[in-house]
């Protein structure tokens, strides 16, 4: 029997105008490492199996979606979504903007935060993948200033937070925490004390949901999963690293507009 695929919505961008969704792993065609819903063409899945997964994906979000992602690279650049492109044609960035009906923004993850955006009644949205560079660099920003761009306006905005590492699991290193707290005193409060002297445990989620806050959005909303801890919902990057495996599926999360 099929497994059963796991969407996961927030209410923060639930819209009678608007089809959103956080996908875990289950659901796809994938094998081994990848099992099963690998959205990831980046990775080392065999290619017709991530396009498989990728347009099961889609159309579980909405019939006749056209899903558009990015050659992300842990940034704040933002691009505008005109029209979609192919993955050869993929822009390096980590956030898009669109006031199009029926394309899809498809943000990748495997701990980093997914982002996903929207103003229903400026018929924008917005999707953003923020690891923590992406987040400290100012990702959050840059999506809402794209919304703007097409009419959104920020105090309209809301946004949800998906599924990524959770403080709990993502212990970081002595050199990490100085950057964050030189740039805001007050991001001292997003670390916690490691068990091992001179390490932090990081909480990506909060800190990704403070900057959206900051930014002006007038509703923000986390999930409460990790993609760590729940192996059989999620790929994880850092469970692969202390696996020593050669590599991790990534997990798509999705944003469109309807009419």
């Amino acid at each position: 029997m099929p497994e059963t695929m796991l969407i996961l919505r927030a209410d923060a961008v639930t819209s009678p105008r608007v089809a959103h969704g956080f996908f875990g792993r289950k659901g796809g065609v994938s094998t081994g490492l990848y099992d099963s819903l690998n959205c990831g063409p980046g990775s080392g899945d065999e290619r017709a199996s991530v396009m498989e997964n990728r347009a099961r994906a889609t159309a579980a979000l909405s019939p006749g979606a056209t899903l558009v992602t990015l050659y992300q690279i842990h940034s704040a650049e933002a691009v505008i979504v005109n029209a979609p492109w192919e993955i050869a044609g993929n822009p390096k960035a980590d956030a898009m903007a669109t006031d199009r009906s029926g394309i899809a923004l498809g943000i990748l993850a495997a701990d980093c935060a997914p982002v996903l955006l929207a103003d229903p009644g400026a018929h924008v949205i917005g999707a953003a993948h923020a690891g923590w560079g992406g987040a400290l660099a100012g990702v959050s920003e840059a999506v809402v200033a794209a919304m703007e761009r097409l009419g959104a306006r920020r105090e309209r905005i809301s946004a949800a937070v998906g599924p990524c590492i959770t403080g709990a699991s993502y212990e970081v290193g002595p050199e990490f925490k100085p950057r964050f707290v030189a740039a805001d005193a007050a991001n001292e409060r997003f670390f916690e004390q490691s068990t091992r002297e001179g390490h932090w445990q990081f909480d990506l989620p909060a800190y990704v949901a403070h900057r959206l806050r900051q930014s002006g959005v007038g509703v923000v909303e986390v999930m409460p999963r990790c993609t760590y801890e729940s192996e059989a919902d999620f790929f994880s990057y850092r469970r692969t690293t202390h696996r020593k495996e050669a590599d991790y599926g990534r997990q798509l999360s999705a944003i469109m507009l309807t009419d």
